[in-house]
């Protein structure tokens, strides 16, 4: 819970400080200072997503080097999951649907419950969407820890088990944008339309800041 406060009081400071036709960069930030020609300059490092080691439902392996120069959608789920779920990837689909066939954009999903979603779980669980591109919408599986921790530090959302939660495990219901330099630039609400409908212009606002990059 602490992460999700952290990340929208981020998200109302970057809203008011940067550029509006910029999105904000969330995330905790440190400064460095280094020398240019004499002169101190001091350089922002934003909080990015690390380097990591997933299998897909093809049972390849996925690491943050499948996602090179590419814009991501992050989320968590696991497929026996009685809530928020379904609804999650009712509208993750949409979004599916809105960015198949640009190579520059992912869907990255998480299952927080890799004992029992194996890559043939996965596997049927995408097929059952319609899912047929493996390289676009990556349904992963791994280490539970490294599942977990990934998530609520890197992703700044909830993930985890949780026996008193319905299906045993707890997660939060957010899509979370990442731009190129594995930066978190938007957290949105995963199970309603409003929510889908930012994330989607906010993904053409994130492809026109790289179009307009000098």
């Amino acid at each position: 819970m602490k992460y999700f406060v952290v990340v929208l009081l981020l998200f109302m400071l970057g809203s008011c400080s940067q550029n509006t036709d910029r999105l904000p960069i969330l995330g905790e930030r440190d400064t460095i200072k280094r020398m240019i020609e004499g002169k101190e300059v001091v350089d922002t490092v934003y909080h990015t997503i690390p380097d990591f080691k997933f299998i897909n439902q093809e049972g390849d392996t996925v690491t943050a080097q499948n996602l090179k120069d590419k814009i991501y959608v992050a989320d968590f789920f696991f497929t026996t999951c009685p809530t928020i779920c379904p609804v999650m990837k009712k509208q993750m689909l949409k979004v599916y649907d809105k960015i198949k066939g640009q190579p520059d954009v992912a869907i990255l999903s998480h299952t927080i419950d890799p004992q029992h979603d194996t890559p043939a779980v996965l596997k049927q669980y995408a097929s059952d969407l319609g899912v047929k591109d493996a390289k676009q919408w990556m349904f992963v599986t791994g280490e539970r820890e490294k599942i977990y921790d990934i998530g609520e530090h890197h992703y700044l959302v909830v993930a985890g088990a949780d026996s008193t939660a319905p299906g045993g495990y707890i997660h939060s219901g957010a899509f979370i944008l990442i731009d190129k330099e594995k930066r978190v630039r938007g957290m949105y609400n995963g199970t309603d339309d409003q929510g889908t409908k930012r994330l989607l212009a906010d993904i053409e606002r994130l492809k026109a800041e790289y179009n307009n990059a000098p």
